[in-house]
């Protein structure tokens, strides 16, 4: 599998606080979700970059404690985009989800 985000994949990623992730990995799923009515190949490339940020996230020590969450977010955002959705979900309860993210790495930085 190719590395799509090599500077971040080398460390740089880690550094960012657990907010500015999640928004980096929203923007990945709003980028997935706008492209899938558009151009399939661009959908799925935007996935595969939400996936890698989101293993990167996961693989983060310092977010142990979120470990749960964040594996059952990556199981849930494959349901749904490749899978039966038996969870449910919907464009507009993913952009919901991960709004607060972008809204909170946007105050700290302030």
């Amino acid at each position: 599998m190719s590395v799509h985000h090599k500077e971040l994949s080398q460390g740089r990623w880690f550094d960012l606080p657990f907010f500015e992730q999640m928004a980096n990995i929203g923007s990945e799923v709003g980028r997935t979700i706008s492209w899938r009515k558009k151009k399939k190949e661009y959908s799925d490339l935007a996935f595969k970059r939400a996936l890698e940020l989101l293993d990167l996230t996961i693989g983060d020590q310092k977010n142990r404690p979120r470990l749960k969450e964040l594996t059952r977010l990556r199981e849930t955002l494959a349901d749904y985009f490749f899978f039966d959705n038996s969870y449910g979900s919907s464009d507009e309860k993913w952009q919901s989800y991960f709004y607060p993210f972008n809204y909170a790495a946007r105050r700290s930085r302030y």
